[in-house]
């Protein structure tokens, strides 16, 4: 009993921490990849801590860095797509793959992050190479989902570690 009470005091914590403001101690992003077996397609969606994301587009484009300002939209599109393009790489059946950069939205804490590779008529592996935030943070966290169909493939990536390959 006192240990559950430990941790659910140590989650307020966390949770009022990030509300506040103050710097959460967790550097984690979430990278999840879904083969679409009908539009012959990988869905790739990201997730990152919407502050420490903006933190490091400020840090490295040397300019104001607001995503959730509407007026700023096509400014941030521009910033995001290069920044994930250059921090997350595809290959798809041992061969590179092209992400194309749908777009980003704000939800919460977090903003997620959408692109898809075309042209995949069956997957039997992918490589994911993940250095998103590895810029900013050395105890960066990547956690990589690949799914197709019912079979799901997981990983932790902790830096400096920055590839997963799931077989099919």
């Amino acid at each position: 009993m006192y240990k559950l009470k430990y941790i659910l005091l140590l989650l307020c914590c966390a949770c009022y921490t990030v509300k506040a403001g103050i710097k959460h101690p967790l550097h984690v992003s979430t990278t999840e990849i879904n083969f679409n077996a009908k539009d012959k397609s990988l869905e790739v969606s990201c997730r990152i801590f919407s502050d420490d994301f903006e933190a490091i587009l400020a840090k490295l484009y040397k300019q104001k860095i607001d995503l959730s300002n509407a007026d700023m939209k096509t400014e941030m599109d521009g910033l995001v797509k290069k920044y994930l393009l250059s921090h997350l790489q595809l290959k798809a059946n041992g061969k590179a793959a092209v992400l194309n950069y749908i777009g980003f939205e704000i939800d919460h804490e977090a903003t997620n992050i959408y692109l898809e590779v075309e042209k995949i008529p069956a997957i039997r592996s992918v490589e994911v190479n993940d250095t998103i935030l590895y810029d900013m943070f050395d105890d960066q966290m990547s956690i990589v989902h690949v799914v197709k169909g019912s079979m799901r493939k997981s990983t932790k990536i902790l830096y400096p570690e920055k590839k997963f390959t799931a077989n099919f």
